[in-house]
Parts: structure tokens; sequence; C-alpha cells
């Protein structure tokens, strides 16, 4: 029998139970022209003051039978009373627990999801929360969700436990308002039939997934993953780099990640809006102005068409900065509070 089955069975038999008593204790004082019970209001007013031990004495029963059921129903107090309490605790404690299972939702938006959670996971997020992205993590497994509760604030992590399988129970990780989703599985395999079978249920959604094998890549993109990183590719052009030019390795580690204190430096990028003060104005101007006003080198530029994205990296002087486009620049992180500041938007490619 279900919880929910159990509750209702529980609070049906109370009902006929009360009802019964009333009936019995009404039937007992009316022989009685001493009691002060004489109608079935009167047995109901009697039951209520009993049960809820207020007690004010105006109506008592004169009867044994009476007394008798008098004696349940203060008994029946008691049992009621620990019900109640029963029934809120475990309600308190339902709620509680679908909330830290996910089951109730987010309402997180242009937020990253991952799919899936290990080693890997957990490094992207800790790079996700140091630029304040908020981050919607999927996983099948109940220990992962109580790991990462207790490592991360709720106001930037969402977790959810689902069933891999079950494309439903995506939308309460807000999927359809996601920047990008991160498919975090051990086999290339396993993303791909995963991501085949969630582009069945939601359109334009933005894909990025890690390849052990990188002769994947061209089959991934085809499926419509937007980025493909490959493990091999990366540290194998890492690891040379640092055989033949290790400054050079050290310095491109270095600012792939997030700026943790205000002396050290990363690549940012800005989308240009309509109020950004560069919108019109050259790409050399603007590469002036902001390594002598902010000590900010401007590095690329990327720009939007139908979805297509375009980057430029050191582009001429001449090229001309659009609403919509996107500023590449490398930066302490001292700076990236006086640019968001002129920019008047926060970081991101999304």
């Amino acid at each position: 029998m279900s919880h929910k089955r159990k509750t209702i069975t529980i609070l049906v038999t109370i009902a006929v139970s009360y009802i019964t008593l009333l009936v019995l204790i009404l039937f007992f004082e009316s022989k009685s022209q001493e009691s002060p019970i004489r109608n079935l209001f009167d047995a109901f007013w009697y039951s209520i003051v009993t049960l809820t031990t207020v007690g004010y004495g105006d109506m008592y029963p004169h009867t044994l039978g009476g007394k008798m059921v008098g004696i349940i129903f203060i008994l029946g107090s008691f049992s009621i009373f620990g019900f109640l309490i029963g029934q809120i605790s475990n309600y308190m404690a339902e709620q509680l627990e679908e909330r830290k299972l996910g089951f109730q939702g987010t309402n997180f938006k242009n937020h990253a999801v991952i799919i899936g959670w290990n080693n890997s996971g957990y490094e992207v997020l800790e790079q996700l929360i140091g630029v304040g992205k908020k981050v919607a993590i999927v996983t099948n497994r109940r220990d992962d969700i109580d790991l990462i509760r207790e490592s991360y604030s709720n106001n930037l992590v969402f977790t959810l436990l689902a069933d891999y399988n079950k494309m439903e129970l995506l939308d309460k990780a807000n999927l359809k308002e996601s920047s990008i989703v991160y498919v975090n599985f051990e086999d290339d395999t396993d993303k791909l039939v995963h991501i085949l079978n969630i582009k069945k249920y939601y359109d334009n959604l933005k894909f990025i997934v890690t390849l052990d094998n990188s002769n994947l890549k061209k089959t991934f993109l085809s499926a419509g993953v937007t980025y493909t990183v490959s493990k091999n590719e990366i540290s194998s052009k890492l690891l040379a780099s640092y055989i033949f030019e290790p400054d050079v390795a050290r310095y491109s580690e270095d600012i792939l990640s997030f700026a943790e204190s205000d002396d050290d430096f990363d690549i940012k990028e800005y989308r240009v809006s309509g109020v950004n003060p560069y919108k019109g104005k050259s790409y050399g101007e603007a590469f002036r102005d902001l390594k002598e006003k902010s000590d900010v080198i401007l590095i690329g530029i990327a720009k939007v068409t139908n979805e297509d994205r375009h980057l430029y990296k050191n582009p001429p002087n001449s090229t001309r900065i659009d609403e919509g486009d996107f500023l590449i620049m490398i930066m302490n992180g001292g700076a990236s509070k006086k640019i968001e500041e002129v920019f008047k938007t926060e970081e991101g490619g999304y």
C-alpha cells in the first residue's frame, strides 16, 4: 500500500470512528435528564472541547456509557494530535527531500547543465562556480547529490536525481532555458546516444562533450553537438608546448582557469550590448583605449551570424565592433570588475 493511500485509509477510519462515538455519547446521554448533551451539536461541541484539551467544563457526560465514550475522546486526543504532528513532520520531511533531490525543479535560466557526475564534472563545476555561472547537475546516484549539496550553495548549483533514460525528468533541470548542456558520461558512444535522445525532446539546445576518441569529432558535430573537446589533443598540445616552450605552456595553462584573485590573469569575453561604449568603434581604437584605461589586452572578437559564431584572432584595426559581438580579452581579476561596469554586462559567451 502506498504512503498516500495508507494516509487516506487512516483518515477515513478516524472519521468513521469519530462519527460513531458522537452517536454513542448522544445515545447514552439522551437517557439522562441531567445531562447537558441533548443533541448532535452538543455532542460535537463536547468532543471538540475534549479533543483539543481546552476543557471548558460547560458540558460533560453524566451516564456511565457517556463517561466511557468521554474517556475514549480524552485518550483519542493524544493519538489525534500525535498523528497530526506526525503527518505534518512527514510532509515537511518529504518536501525537503524532494527539494534536495530536485523533484520540485529549478527556475535557473541561461545556466549550464551537466548530465553525469564524475571527476571531470567536478573540475568543470569548480571553474563555472568561480565565475558565478549557475549550474544544474543531473545524476543517477543519490550519493552524488549529498556530496554536491554539502559543497555548493543552492543559489548557484541545482541537483537532480534522475534516470538518464527518462527524458521527461530533464524538464526539472529547465533544459529549455539553459545556455549549454554538457553530457558527461564515461563512454563516447553513451554520450552520442544520449544526445540524440535529448534532441528528440528538446530543440535548439547547445551541447558540449569531451571525447576520448578524437576520430569521433565529425560524428558528434554531424549529430548536432556544438563543441567537442578531445582530451588527448589538448593534453598532447600542452605537453609538447612544455617540452619546446615551457613558458608559453605555463602562460596558456594559467590564463585558461578563472582568476581567483585580483592579481590572477585569465581570458574573458563580454557581449557588446546596445549601451557598450565601444559599439560602432574600430577594433584598433578599442584595443588602445582598453589598454590605456583598464590595463586590458583585447586579443580577438567573435561575430555571431544566424547562430554561427566566427572567431577573429587579432583582427585588423579597422574591424568594426557591432552590437552582439563578443570581445575577447586578457585581464586580471581587478580589471574584470571595471570592464563589467563599463560594458554594463557580465562575462560569458551566451
